[in-house]
């Protein structure tokens, strides 16, 4: 089963284009997944080329190391276990020429019912991306304080009924399935949210797993780790498919931009920071109409690209 790990790469030309890779470039891959984009990195890189491959997500190592040992290559090919908030490990001081993370859950992920991240089929309440970590969505569903739950499914799914739906979690513990769990989102809102809104449970699922994998609160470090690691000219591009994490993208990319991070009144600088890339996305590039038709999952996905000075 897990080399059947099904993951169209998304805004695929975009992405091998805005690398500007070469031969014999050093690319990491900080979430290969079923290595759709890294498939065709690794044939841009020629016989000096070295890709890294990272990923929490042990089903999909393995699928990513049946698909790139297919491909007819000389590159050299390392696959690590680890969250991209660990990449600097990997580079034991060495630079590096490209940076690609796609940040999001597969659909793997998503259709298979064990994971527990789709509020459409049944299965345990889990969501971890990293089947090895304690955390899992049973514990934030049936231990945390009702004030929490409200506070994260407010803040990470921008759920206008958050205090409906946590009210009406705690009431209905113990919960045991994601179908249990969105039938609950479904009670918890007025009739025309459908319309509206989508599905109910979308974004009390979506907190969730924001909260189990702990997403937002590593995104903004990983992007200063990644500069850190990139030679000059080196780039990184980051693919988003929600507002928090597109808006974490944007503004640190903004911040490492500047010349000077003093209020604008300040007669002079006193704040040392220098700018260290140039943005070269200056809106994001989003999928066009025949990839959003070909993979509905594609619609909410931006792809933003610095490159180091």
């Amino acid at each position: 089963m897990a080399f059947n790990f099904n993951h169209e790469p998304v805004l695929l030309k975009e992405v091998i284009g805005g690398l500007n890779l070469k031969k014999g470039s050093r690319v990491i891959d900080a979430t290969v997944g079923g290595a759709g984009h890294s498939s065709k990195i690794l044939e841009k890189l020629g016989e000096k080329g070295h890709l890294i491959c990272l990923d929490q997500d042990k089903d999909a190592l393995k699928a990513a190391g049946v698909k790139l040992d297919k491909i007819d290559t000389k590159a050299k090919v390392s696959v690590w276990h680890m969250n991209f908030a660990d990449i600097k490990d990997v580079c034991a001081g060495a630079k590096v020429d490209a940076i690609l993370a796609d940040i999001g859950v597969s659909s793997h992920q998503i259709d298979e019912p064990k994971r527990g991240f789709s509020y459409m089929n049944e299965g345990p309440l889990d969501m971890r991306m990293n089947q090895s970590a304690k955390l899992t969505a049973s514990d934030v569903v049936n231990k945390y304080r009702k004030e929490d739950l409200a506070r994260i499914i407010k803040e990470y799914g921008e759920e206008g009924f958050a205090k409906q739906i946590a009210d009406n979690i705690v009431k209905a513990r113990p919960i045991e399935t994601t179908t249990q769990l969105a039938k609950i989102c479904e009670e918890s809102v007025f009739g025309k949210y459908w319309k509206l809104y989508g599905h109910p449970a979308k974004k009390t699922f979506q907190a969730i797993r924001i909260e189990v994998n702990k997403e937002l609160e590593i995104l903004e470090k990983f992007i200063h780790d990644c500069v850190n690691i990139l030679k000059s000219k080196g780039r990184l591009a980051i693919i988003t498919f929600h507002s928090l994490e597109d808006r974490i993208v944007k503004q640190t990319f903004r911040h490492l931009e500047k010349e000077c991070t003093c209020p604008p009144k300040m007669p002079q600088c006193i704040c040392g920071h220098q700018r260290t890339v140039t943005v070269i996305t200056k809106k994001p590039i989003i999928p066009g109409q025949a990839e959003q038709e070909r993979n509905p999952r594609s619609t909410s996905a931006k792809l933003r690209i610095l490159e180091k000075i």
